[in-house]
């Protein structure tokens, strides 16, 4: 005969009781004998009963009037008991329970291992209505030692179980298995995670599941030879149909460079058209960077390999902007462009603007505040509560954009963020609050000068990330660029208008970049023909890009013959004269793109709409392709470079074509083509130096930026590093 004494909890079944029940002893006089219990209760019946010790979570409580228990480490006071306590120090979002925010993470870790033991002991509620209670003789010491030693399985056993372990349900455990085995493909192979996300992800998951048991998927030499020939017959076939357009809007080649650090240097060519945009080849260029002759040969043969006739332009990042290599294609080629890469050109005006001295201090100072977070888990649990589970700061395509991109998020969260560092949740709690870098971070936010940096940061790039987002979505914004510039500049004249010193910085940054690099005279024909453009009497510029568009014009009409009629017809089109003028074509202006709008209303003109057709259906940038920049990293990685020269070729066509297409298919009007899926952990927003020092922001403060982008892809000259390898 066993006595429960006081504090054991009670928990207990009997057929003539109720079914369970539970109750704690608090004295001598509600002492039961596990013989008895049913006598007690003025009924006879044999009673199963269960008795475990005082539960361990109650060292982290105190114990109130009725069911309510007060929490020792922020002393919140909580209804619902023991149970209850555990989900607030757990802080397992559950139940409605508000996590607790000053309990310790040891303390955390052990109050989750003891839920988890608990949810892996309960019994299936199916199975547990179907099992039927057996009637047992009065249980004696010894039987009652067996009930109360439960068996739990440990944390490591929880995160990593044996194959053999049996789930609650066939489906639970099919599922957990499946789970497992895609996760240990995943980490067995070094796969990137991200590759989740893949349309054809899910794809493959749900033709796996159509054969049913005993599928065996391809080998590695099946995959290697047969799938590999056919889904590259299949992308070709998509590349012929699109080459039929081409004689009507023309296209545009596309050359990005690419080299690791081991002095391998590659060149990736694209051809870009209004329905999509294609990867063609690459050519490993590392032995012939002093080799003069090679480029421009190089470069022939992709020309024919489209034809020449085709090709309205050339877009080539800075690093092949060389004076020999552009020469030869302009001499040999009179109808084709050299064209820089916008959205690499404001990158570089955006780079430059965080290295203004008091811009760079602002990101720093920012950067202080987000390294806190983002590397004490408390306060970054902490932050996403204060924040409603969203980022304080964002990864973009470049380092500069990112460095901006995080201040407008910042910027956004001011009010979250004070009263996240001021509130007692965090004040209250000294494994973070009294650090050095926690006082640094709340002077920085009670610093009235930073957040006017912030808001003058955010004012000025803003217009230029809009003009970034414009030539990065894929579409031709040949007709849109060099408005867009002109009206990115006016907002910093208007701006800065009380202050002449700021606002020439930024403007001689923005000018310097213009006139060096991003201007061409194809993107001045193409506003000028632009109808939303010529048409608007707001517009200023006309008259200053109307030289440019006839220096266009005359290389695209070489010969008298082809321009014979052009300048009547440039007049019915200025004069919006005819079709140029009915009102089909007016309401049309705002939604079709500018070379839709010439095919379907510039029949009056015909040699000037076959012109401008060709110059507004064209991209100016490089955008969708850096964002594929892994795929070519893994296929030349030094686990592929043993497959033969013709099946990596092969490989690189195929990979780079499927992503490009998928990213078409996937895009939502909502996403913004400039910002990651993911936080960079490795960038500066996030990673601490291995010195680093609540002053750190301040040790910086003046030194200049790295040009190189940490984040995915390079857009400065250390792509090559600067002109050695194609110093031309």
């Amino acid at each position: 005969m066993m006595a429960i004494s006081r504090g054991m909890v009670l928990d207990w079944a009997c057929r003539n009781c109720v079914p369970i029940a539970r109750s704690a002893c608090f004295g001598a006089t509600n002492t039961y004998y596990l013989d008895d219990c049913c006598k007690y209760r003025g009924r006879k019946g044999i009673c199963i009963v269960m008795v475990r010790e005082k539960d361990v979570c109650w060292e982290y409580a105190d114990k109130l009037d009725g069911n309510k228990v007060r929490c020792k480490f922020c002393s919140r006071i909580l209804n619902g008991g023991i149970s209850r306590l555990k989900h607030h120090l757990s802080r397992i979002p559950s139940k409605g329970v508000n996590p607790c925010s000053k309990v310790r993470d040891d303390v955390t870790d052990k109050v989750r291992a003891i839920i988890a033991s608990k949810d892996d002991g309960k019994e299936n509620p199916i199975a547990k209505k179907q099992k039927p209670v057996e009637a047992k003789s009065p249980v004696n010491s010894s039987a009652s030692k067996s009930l109360i030693s439960m068996d739990t399985p440990s944390p490591i056993a929880k995160i990593f179980p044996p194959l053999t372990m049996v789930a609650s349900s066939p489906a639970t455990n099919d599922q957990d298995n499946a789970d497992r085995s895609i996760a240990l493909f995943f980490f067995e192979n070094k796969l990137d995670i991200s590759a989740a996300r893949s349309l054809s992800y899910q794809l493959m998951i749900d033709a796996v599941g159509k054969c049913g048991i005993g599928f065996r998927g391809p080998s590695a030499e099946t995959l290697k030879t047969i799938w590999l020939e056919k889904i590259k017959s299949e992308v070709s076939l998509q590349t012929k149909d699109i080459e039929k357009e081409w004689a009507t809007t023309g296209c545009t080649i596309i050359a990005q460079t690419w080299t690791d650090n081991k002095s391998k240097a590659l060149i990736n060519f694209f051809v870009s058209s209004p329905s999509r945009t294609f990867f063609h080849k690459s050519v490993d260029v590392s032995s012939h960077h002093k080799n003069i002759k090679f480029y421009p040969d190089l470069f022939d043969s992709v020309l024919q390999d489209f034809g020449p006739e085709n090709v309205v332009q050339i877009i080539v990042d800075n690093n092949l902007n060389c004076i020999g290599l552009s020469n030869h294609l302009l001499q040999n080629y009179g109808t084709m462009f050299m064209s820089p890469c916008a959205s690499h050109c404001v990158n570089a005006i955006l780079e430059e603007f965080s290295k203004v001295d008091w811009v760079n201090r602002c990101i720093l100072q920012a950067q202080a505040i987000s390294k806190f977070v983002y590397n004490n888990s408390g306060v970054l649990d902490l932050m996403k509560k204060f924040t409603g589970g969203q980022e304080i700061i964002k990864t973009g395509i470049t380092k500069p954009v990112s460095n901006f991109l995080s201040l407008q998020s910042i910027l956004k969260q001011r009010s979250r963020l004070k009263h996240m560092f001021n509130s007692p949740e965090f004040s209250s709690n000294p494994v973070y609050a009294n650090k050095s870098q926690s006082i640094t971070c709340i002077e920085i936010l009670d610093d009235g000068e930073f957040w006017r940096a912030v808001e003058e940061c955010v004012a000025f790039s803003e217009p230029f990330l809009k003009v970034l987002r414009e030539v990065s979505g894929g579409k031709p914004a040949m007709g849109y660029i060099y408005e867009l510039m002109t009206r990115a500049k006016e907002s910093i004249r208007t701006y800065y208008i009380m202050d002449e010193i700021k606002c020439k910085t930024f403007l001689d940054i923005v000018d310097k970049n213009w006139h060096n690099h991003l201007h061409s005279p194809l993107h001045a024909a193409a506003a000028f023909l632009n109808p939303s453009i010529q048409y608007n009497p707001e517009i200023k510029f006309l008259r200053s890009i109307k030289e440019d568009f006839l220096r266009v014009l005359e290389k695209l009409l070489p010969t008298p013959e082809l321009r014979r009629d052009i300048t009547n017809q440039i007049l019915l089109f200025t004069r919006a004269t005819g079709m140029f003028g009915c009102n089909l074509a007016k309401e049309a202006i705002d939604t079709v793109s500018p070379g839709l709008w010439w095919e379907q209303y510039g029949d009056a003109a015909p040699m000037l709409q076959r012109v401008a057709i060709r110059i507004l259906s064209q991209v100016c940038s490089t955008p969708t392709v850096e964002k594929q920049w892994n795929t070519f990293k893994q296929i030349h990685s030094e686990k592929r470079n043993k497959i033969d020269k013709e099946t990596l070729n092969d490989l690189a066509y195929v990979s780079y074509n499927l992503k490009l297409s998928r990213s078409t298919k996937s895009k939502s009007p909502e996403s913004d083509p400039l910002q990651l899926d993911d936080i960079d952990m490795t960038s500066e927003w996030v990673e601490e130096a291995e010195s680093s020092s609540p002053t750190q922001w301040l040790d910086r403060f003046g030194s200049a930026l790295d040009g190189s982008d940490l984040n995915t892809r390079q857009f400065s000259a250390a792509i090559f590093g600067g002109a050695d390898l194609f110093g031309l």
